[in-house]
């Protein structure tokens, strides 16, 4: 139930009104920005939330159950508030935000409408529109272990304990020259194999992507480098990066390339699905091939 401030509910009560909403948005590297679709900057509590960006939020929907619930809203892209290339770089992925009712006559009069978190970005020009996620989508996340034959771990986490600081599974390497968009042949990774790096993370140390990560989707020989996604800033040559071991979660690659089975999470002997509909054949083990009596 939400608790309106009294000053607030006379207001309400009184039909003449100087409301406007204000959204706060907390990503996840703790940078917390505030906009608002009045026609002037509001503080709330010590937040100045900006207007002229072209904030609008659209109708919330809202239902009994655990369905997830939400609403959407648009706005304008600038460089001093918030920018394409943030957009594209995934700083707003899975943000929280609150929504607030203000008095922008008297800031201090508020009620929060709802909480919840950024989900799919569309954009289009200089525009966007994103939508907004109840707190129950954190239903549809999966928790707990599965039984599956591919590991659980991450590569590298404490559950896996493999060092990726390691000088074998690690390595630096400089941009040499382009072949796509998200693309290019790299120079200081001669020492490791071919598909050493397929499916590792790749981190800009250097240029116009500098801080930003990404997954690698192929490694290949002559120390080409393809990325599952473009970047939000061109790739140049001469721009520095460090990339990690990728691992296919396969108990034979735990074994050969990392030497670490004794941390492998995953159950390499569980049958699967063509064992279930598979039939008796003389011979095989754990088939002792009798005929039965008709």
């Amino acid at each position: 139930m939400r608790t309106i401030p009294p000053a607030l509910q006379a207001k309400l009560s009184s039909g003449v009104t100087t409301l406007c909403r204000c959204w706060r948005i907390t990503r996840r590297d703790a940078v917390v920005l505030g906009f608002t679709d009045h026609d002037e900057d509001v503080v709330l509590g010590g937040l100045t939330c900006r207007a002229g960006t072209g904030f609008a939020g659209s109708e919330a929907t809202a239902s009994l159950g655990l369905a997830v619930s939400g609403s959407e809203v648009a706005g304008a892209l600038s460089d001093d508030a918030l920018s394409d290339a943030d957009l594209a770089a995934g700083r707003y992925d899975a943000a929280s935000i609150e929504i607030h009712l203000v008095d922008w006559s008297e800031p201090s009069l508020h009620v929060l409408l709802s909480k919840g978190v950024l989900g799919e970005v569309r954009r289009e020009g200089q525009a966007f529109a994103v939508e907004l996620r109840s707190l129950a989508d954190r239903l549809n996340e999966e928790s707990g272990r599965r039984y599956t034959a591919a590991c659980s771990a991450d590569l590298g986490d404490n559950r896996c304990k493999v060092d990726l600081d390691s000088a074998a599974f690690r390595g630096e390497g400089t941009v040499a020259g382009l072949t796509g968009t998200s693309g290019f042949v790299a120079t200081g990774l001669g020492a490791f194999a071919e598909g050493w790096f397929t499916g590792g993370r790749l981190v800009w140390l250097s240029g116009a992507n500098a801080g930003l990560a990404v997954e690698v989707k192929r490694h290949v020989a002559g120390a080409v480098l393809d990325l599952w996604q473009a970047m939000p800033e061109p790739i140049a040559a001469g721009d520095t990066f460090g990339v990690t071991a990728g691992c296919d979660k396969r108990i034979g690659t735990c074994r050969e390339r990392f030497d670490n089975v004794i941390n492998f999470r995953g159950f390499p002997h569980i049958p699967g699905n063509d064992f279930v509909t598979r039939y008796a054949v003389a011979g095989e083990p754990g088939n002792r091939g009798e005929v039965l009596p008709s």
